[in-house]
């Protein structure tokens, strides 16, 4: 009982990552169409990771968003798409309190 609890914690999880991404990180433009929010399940997941399984903190988490939206999404390199991945980063390290205590 306890892996399925883990498994239905982690999918929420995965989907509140989606939300700050969807918030903060929408380098897509998607966030008014939500039959297109499943575009960021990958992003959203792998943040989760490097949040709860890596600790990560906000410079290397703003460093994947940032790398993800120049070399995968193909968005223009500099400071704003800077300052937007760490809003982003920044929303999700805050995150982490309330999902360890879940």
């Amino acid at each position: 009982m306890a892996n399925g609890l883990d498994k239905e914690r982690s999918r929420e999880g995965r989907l509140r990552v989606r939300e700050i991404l969807l918030r903060e990180w929408d380098v897509l433009g998607i966030s008014d169409f939500p039959e297109a929010h499943r575009q960021y399940d990958a992003y959203a997941a792998k943040v989760y990771v490097m949040l709860m399984d890596e600790r990560s903190g906000e410079d290397a988490i703003a460093a994947y968003l940032y790398q993800t939206a120049t070399d995968r999404i193909g968005c223009s390199p500099g400071q704003s798409l800077a300052q937007i991945c760490a809003t982003a980063a920044a929303a999700v390290v805050a995150l982490r309190p309330e999902l360890d205590f879940h």
